[in-house]
């Protein structure tokens, strides 16, 4: 028995470094990085939410290439990661989706972010309950300055921040997500 993982990556809305609410653009390198690190560590589906169509079509462009054509031939384990990944508009949109495909199951958000939390949970916490349910877990990852608060506060669950050897605290989110799969995910 061990639960679905899902990972949702959030550029809109989030926070700018004034706390403003923006929306941020669609990189390469988090549709690539996320997209494989997600595939190592058995993601089910990996979900890249924007609501702007015009940076809807760049991902898909980026992706077309990896899944289509000479770029799913040149490297087939970039078309295996690439097949995780879903492009919806809202953070809802994504969790209708993850809730129809799971069945009933019950679904569990869990957010992430830099800041701390009163009832954040520690990383060995959430390890366990991945191994002993059944159930969906989606892990919330922010692009930015990070998720709204009100949508850390609404999730389930709220995992520990990363912290490193000092007082610097701002990962990329691609280096976020793969530590934080490592931790849950890894061996």
């Amino acid at each position: 028995m061990a639960a679905e993982l899902y990972v949702v990556l959030i550029h809109a809305p989030v926070y700018n470094k004034n706390m403003e609410t923006i929306a941020t653009s669609i990189t390469n390198l988090d549709l690539h990085d996320i997209a494989r690190s997600s595939a190592t560590f058995g993601v089910h589906s990996y979900y890249v939410v924007h609501p702007a169509p015009s940076q809807q079509d760049l991902a898909r462009r980026i992706m077309g290439f990896w899944r289509e054509g000479y770029g799913a031939q040149y490297n087939p384990d970039r078309y295996e990661a690439f097949a995780r990944v879903r492009l919806v508009s809202t953070l809802q949109q994504a969790l209708v989706e993850i809730s129809a495909e799971q069945k009933g199951k019950k679904v569990y958000t869990v957010a992430t972010d830099a800041r701390l939390y009163p009832n954040t949970i520690e990383y060995r916490d959430l390890r366990q309950m991945l191994e002993q349910t059944d159930d969906v877990f989606v892990i919330l990852l922010g692009t930015g300055w990070g998720l709204l608060k009100e949508d850390v506060e609404a999730a389930d669950y709220i995992l520990k921040p990363i912290y490193g050897y000092g007082e610097y605290n701002h990962l990329s989110v691609r280096s976020a997500a793969a530590i934080i799969l490592d931790r849950l995910r890894g061996c």
